[in-house]
């Protein structure tokens, strides 16, 4: 699929959101590497988003590929009713829930998922509660599976252009690192790194770390 088709998929979606939200699921995939998160899942049957918004990502998981069970927890419950009705038309043939959660405490069922997502999570996360949730997280995932880490290069000059956006959208300033401390992170973590790779889209500095819970 490619991003027009990405679009025009998720224009339909969430009618009833509000408009910032509708912009964030209808838009996001221009600014978002998606199809390069989607590759991941495509010989997966479950997946876990942290962070999932008005879950426009799991509806693309949901659309594109095979996965039969997804759940996505987010800590803003006007972005949970937005997930539920993006996410409707899938309920027949996808086991597919979403929860509010307090950002501290990762749901145990996590343990029950092949594929985790965090995209753009980390740098939300405060400076002094970071390290304790990835070690909550790597600690509850279960053996074998899969944590594909993207976020924001703070190593990139290009990072200044996402802190205006989330001052804009999120009303924060985010708590970015470079790519290089965060493989040193989730490696001290507990994580097998098993490939990392940047990509650049428009003035959005990528990273991707894939690690592994052993």
């Amino acid at each position: 699929m490619n991003n027009s088709e990405i679009i025009k998929f998720l224009t339909s979606k969430a009618t009833n959101a509000g408009f910032v939200d509708k912009l964030k699921i209808k838009y996001r995939p221009i600014i978002c590497p998606f199809n390069d998160l989607i590759d991941f899942a495509k010989a997966k049957r479950s997946v876990f988003d942290i962070g999932c918004g008005s879950g426009q990502f799991c509806a693309l998981i949901a659309k594109y590929t095979n996965v039969e069970k997804i759940m996505g927890i987010e800590i803003n419950e006007r972005l949970v009713k937005n997930a539920n009705e993006v996410n409707e038309e899938f309920r027949t043939n996808k086991n597919i829930k979403f929860e509010v959660f307090d950002g501290k405490v990762i749901p145990d069922e996590i343990k029950d998922y092949d594929l985790v997502y965090m995209i753009d999570v980390f740098h939300h996360i405060p400076p002094d509660q970071q390290i304790s949730f990835m070690q909550q997280l790597q600690q509850k995932m279960k053996a074998g599976a899969v944590l594909i880490f993207k976020d924001i290069d703070a190593g990139s000059p290009l990072v200044l252009c996402n802190k205006m956006h989330d001052m804009v959208f999120a009303g924060e300033i985010g708590k970015e690192i470079s790519v290089t401390k965060a493989k040193n992170m989730l490696s001290k973590t507990g994580f097998k790194i098993n490939n990392c790779f940047k990509k650049t889209v428009f003035v959005y500095a990528h990273y991707f770390v894939i690690c592994e819970k052993q």
